[in-house]
């Protein structure tokens, strides 16, 4: 079994989701709940959940909310490599769900932004691993030196590796060519429908993966209700398979996260892009229908 190893933000989600729609300067009720979050950390859970071989390198705060979060991590099978940011809190994020579901996300990245090369232990660093890298940790100029220092050493090393865009909106602040340009040596990109946009420009998926090709020798887009493809440098088309059926929506937040961690494993075995693809999104199904960005014990 390849042992994956994560680098990437470790935060804790405040899940506000409003009953009605938003009254402006007034109250709206709302449901809200606390969880982990944070995408490194969301994909390295699943994983760990799924039985893969997984460690996570992150930073966390001095704090309740930090202690919680290493706890959790440890408790899913997660070789937690956190160092504790004696200054900043763990990182925030308030997720903000409409009633009709549109996620809007208002983050306080705290420790995460001080993430630094010396806090990568060398021991996890070897060929024959995976390197999966959260796109937050090279867009995030207090953590960037860090994501570089990971994608060299594991390019040293002779390990694989996956990079995940994070959010459109940041990434576009960053700009696609300096992004292009860091993860350079990637062997897969995932990137959902405005993240795509955001690195080409291009409107269809289909076309904004055939681009991508040019960096990267494969690139999987996540098309949200629509399931997800896969496309390879050399390819004729594209794959793509539908999204699984959920008997009912619970939470969205952290889907993504969990299309990756089921798609990794099945790719990391060289199963073809469908039946990866497949696992993807039975994996993000079951991330739609419980509570929260991760697996519930």
């Amino acid at each position: 079994m390849t042992r994956v190893v994560v680098v990437g933000d470790l935060m804790t989600d405040a899940v506000a989701r409003a009953r009605y729609a938003l009254a402006r300067a007034s109250d709206t009720p709302a449901i809200v709940t606390m969880h982990g979050g944070g995408s490194g950390a969301n994909i390295a859970s699943w994983l760990a959940v799924e039985n893969a071989d997984v460690a996570f390198i992150g930073r966390r705060g001095a704090d309740i909310t930090g202690r919680n979060r290493d706890m959790e991590l440890m408790g899913y099978g997660v070789d937690a490599r956190l160092v504790m940011d004696p200054e900043r809190p763990t990182g925030t994020c308030v997720v903000l769900v409409t009633h009709k579901g549109e996620r809007t996300m208002l983050s306080d990245p705290g420790a995460n932004a001080a993430l630094s090369p010396e806090d990568l232990p060398r021991d996890l660093f070897n060929g024959g691993g995976h390197l999966h890298l959260s796109g937050y940790t090279l867009i995030n100029e207090g953590s960037r030196d860090a994501g570089f220092a990971a994608l060299d050493m594991a390019r040293r090393s002779g390990m694989s590796i996956s990079v995940d865009c994070a959010s459109s909106a940041p990434l576009e602040r960053t700009g696609a060519e300096p992004f292009l340009e860091w993860t350079s040596g990637a062997k897969l990109l995932f990137a959902n429908i405005d993240q795509a946009k955001v690195l080409t420009g291009r409107d269809e998926p289909e076309a904004a993966a055939k681009v991508l090709t040019a960096f990267f020798p494969q690139v999987v887009i996540k098309l949200n209700a629509d399931g997800a493809l896969w496309f390879g440098n050399g390819s004729a088309d594209p794959v793509h398979v539908p999204a699984e059926p959920v008997e009912r929506i619970v939470d969205g937040t952290g889907a993504g996260d969990a299309f990756c961690a089921g798609f990794l494993p099945s790719w990391l075995d060289n199963k073809p892009p469908a039946e990866a693809l497949a696992a993807g999104c039975r994996l993000a199904a079951k991330a739609i229908m419980h509570l929260g960005a991760r697996p519930r014990l």
